[in-house]
């Protein structure tokens, strides 16, 4: 009887081993998007006015304009389909922007993209008198792409490091939002119109705001796919991934340029929301590895799981009123901030 040598039998467990990850990959995404359908069921079903469920149904497929078929189809629906889009943007432009840095701390709020379309949207809307989603869209488009370019410049560019990109965001939000209050404290009338959406919300959604936003996140996700391989390849270093065959300009301006998309479209529908870009990539790191192709899916499932979530939270915990789901996101994200901050090893990505 002849007996396999140790090397022979390693094989097939060595080969077995990717298959049963990659099994196991597809089985939490799949078991993700259950959890995204049931998140969004809830999202139509509960709020701050309770409606039963029969209601709910008649509202969403024999709507005959009762106030409870208005509220559902008109009202709890598009927000929900809002909360669904920038959810996406948010957690593939928190992941595209992490694996561009190879900074486990880059989020949109964090590096002041945010900030920076909220900024240009005060200033189209106080300045310039735009009060319609189309009529400011644009703006929020710029300024993320501003501030996005002068942080990583503030950062050092390609030397960049963590806590300087962390640094430069901070100081460029803070320096933003500085502007964003003061342009609201002397004109009321911008007070008016943007004191829910500056701290981010979903309330206020509709049909034609939701029509608007897709293309340009739409946009987003495609250029974010695109890129994720070459991103695989930078984050071993920029010298591997030449030789690797990436062009490392046309990866940045392209992982750029679908940050600026999803987060301009989602900042300027909702508003400035911050720690989900930041939060469930970090986590989907730890689950999937360092691979851009399961990290963008799995962050594009479970970041509007956590969105919807929180504005779920915040309609039922301050019934008859409401939290806004940007307060929300701060109150989660902000302890899991400080434990990541202060988790002893900080290495990049």
């Amino acid at each position: 009887m002849v007996e396999s040598s140790p090397e022979q039998s390693a094989e097939p467990q060595a080969a077995a081993q990717p298959r049963g990850r990659r099994s196991a990959r597809a089985a939490g995404l799949l078991l993700s998007l259950g959890v995204l359908v049931l998140v969004c069921v809830a999202s139509i079903v509960v709020g701050a006015k309770p409606v039963p469920l029969g209601d709910v149904w008649h509202g969403l497929f024999q709507n005959s304009g009762t106030n409870h078929d208005v509220l559902i189809a008109d009202v709890r629906v598009p927000r929900t389909l809002l909360g669904l889009l920038a959810g996406v943007a948010l957690g593939l432009a928190g992941a595209v922007m992490q694996a561009l840095t190879r900074n486990p701390l880059a989020e949109p709020g964090l590096m002041g993209v945010n900030a920076g379309a909220a900024a240009a949207v005060v200033t189209a809307t106080s300045v310039l008198g735009a009060t319609s989603f189309m009529g400011y869209v644009w703006f929020a488009f710029v300024g993320a792409a501003i501030v996005s370019v002068l942080v990583y410049v503030l950062g050092g560019g390609r030397a960049a490091t963590p806590v300087r990109l962390a640094l430069a965001g901070t100081a460029a939000t803070a320096a933003l939002y500085g502007y964003v209050n003061a342009v609201q404290l002397l004109d009321s009338a911008a007070l008016d119109r943007l004191r829910f959406w500056t701290v981010g919300s979903l309330a206020g959604a509709d049909a034609d705001i939701v029509a608007a936003v897709a293309p340009f996140i739409a946009a987003g996700v495609v250029l974010a796919a695109l890129v994720a391989r070459p991103l695989n390849a930078m984050e071993m270093g920029d010298d591997t991934a030449r030789a690797l065959g990436a062009n490392l300009t046309r990866t940045r301006v392209l992982a750029m340029l679908a940050v600026t998309l999803l987060c301009g479209g989602a900042t300027a529908a909702c508003g400035p929301i911050v720690f989900v870009g930041l939060m469930v990539p970090y986590l989907v790191r730890a689950i999937t590895g360092p691979d851009m192709r399961w990290i963008l899916p799995y962050a594009a499932v479970l970041s509007p799981v956590l969105l919807l979530g929180s504005d779920i939270v915040g309609r039922v915990v301050a019934r008859p009123s409401e939290l806004q789901v940007g307060i929300v996101t701060a109150l989660i994200g902000g302890p899991v901030f400080i434990h990541l901050v202060r988790r002893k090893r900080m290495a990049q990505l």
